[in-house]
């Protein structure tokens, strides 16, 4: 496992009294992210809304977070991050919120301290591009969008 330097994690008033990120597993990816909210907070279907979880956090230069769905929460319910994953980057210092949206065919109650996301922190690699008037060939080529099949 790759460890990552500290992360600062600032609790914002309306996250206080709520447990910090967790990984629910010894092996987990992801820190479970929860609702930093007040009251329930109903998503109907096909409808998305911006959760706050209350918390703020400093990334280390040269990392990213990725906020991800929870696979229950999809399977069971059909609510998902909507931007999936969403990217915060490293140099941002504002609330991570969660935008949260609901294929399923019932409403969903979203209530206070409900998890609702992951967040994983990785690597980040920056491109140094290159104009040039051909790309290189490839065996692929221009061929795209299930090309090689599904078998």
């Amino acid at each position: 496992m790759i460890s990552i330097p500290d992360v600062f994690v600032q609790m914002l008033p309306h996250g206080r009294g709520l447990p910090l990120p967790t990984y629910a597993t010894e092996h987990a990816a992801g820190l479970d992210l929860r609702a930093a909210i007040d009251h329930v907070e109903v998503i109907h279907p096909g409808c998305r809304v911006a959760i706050p979880t209350g918390i703020a956090v400093a990334i280390p230069v040269g990392f990213e977070a990725q906020i991800r769905p929870r696979s229950g929460l999809a399977l069971k319910y059909g609510v998902t991050v909507l931007n999936s994953p969403g990217t915060i980057d490293a140099d941002y210092r504002g609330e991570i919120l969660v935008v949260l949206i609901n294929h399923g065919d019932a409403a969903f109650d979203v209530a206070r301290g409900e998890r609702i996301a992951q967040i994983v922190f990785a690597p980040v690699c920056q491109a140094n591009l290159q104009v040039v008037e051909n790309l290189p060939d490839s065996v692929r080529g221009k061929r795209g969008f299930g090309s090689s099949g599904r078998k």
